[in-house]
């Protein structure tokens, strides 16, 4: 979801800017710089990367767990605050602190996520708040958004941190909000019927994330054809 710091392009040393158009990310940046300039010396990006995946698979086993018992959600969303503080603060410590190694922290920070997503999103199957196979299509939708955001990285020299106004801490924002909601009631009515809450937002999710993955897909693809015309 975050980067330890930008990735080289092609091999070069040449970092790739970050773009970060989200609705918090302005907010959230002062909060990152805050904390890292007053973080404990023996806090480091490596141990915050760990906190972060960690707390990613702990939501998706508060996920698992709330098939027997709700209250688990309130776990989940305590994971998922961990998950934002250890995501998004690893590559802010690092260059806080000058110690950035862009491909090291490319490279695991988007391992971390991958593994992080697939366990998330394999507890919401297992939850009987959401049909195992709405969950799925969110988890291929999402991987999918991912690697044309890496592809773009590596071919055109940047890194989009967002999608339009929505980036990591939405989701997580909105997920909290949705969990808060099952709490009340796991189901929606819409329409004259009634349907799972969250395969509602998940099946929304999926359109969403595909939709987003075609429309950078198509400009990228122009816009590298228009930097690379034919002799």
């Amino acid at each position: 979801m975050s980067t330890h710091s930008a990735v080289s392009v092609m091999g070069s040393a040449t970092a790739a800017q970050r773009i970060n158009r989200s609705l918090t990310a302005a907010a959230e940046k002062r909060a990152l710089e805050w904390m890292a300039s007053r973080a404990p010396r023996w806090v480091t990006s490596d141990q915050l990367t760990i906190l972060g995946l960690a707390a990613q698979i702990a939501a998706g086993g508060c996920y698992a767990l709330a098939r027997f018992n709700h209250f688990w959600l309130i776990g989940a969303c305590l994971c998922l605050a961990l998950n934002w503080l250890g995501d998004s603060m690893d590559g802010t410590l690092a260059r806080v602190r000058n110690q950035q190694r862009p491909r090291y922290g490319f490279y695991v920070d988007h391992i971390v996520d991958i593994l992080g997503s697939v366990a998330l999103m394999s507890g919401m199957a297992l939850s009987g708040l959401v049909h195992p196979q709405i969950a799925i299509t969110m988890l291929i939708a999402f991987l999918v958004l991912s690697a044309e955001s890496y592809l773009a990285t590596h071919a055109l020299g940047r890194f989009e941190m967002s999608q339009g106004i929505f980036g990591p801490t939405e989701i997580r924002i909105l997920l909290i909000i949705g969990n808060l909601a099952l709490l009340r009631s796991p189901y929606s009515h819409l329409f004259g019927h009634t349907w799972l809450l969250f395969d509602v937002g998940g099946l929304l999710a999926t359109i969403g994330m595909a939709a987003m993955a075609l429309v950078t897909a198509a400009r990228h693809t122009a816009e590298l054809y228009r930097q690379e015309p034919l002799p």
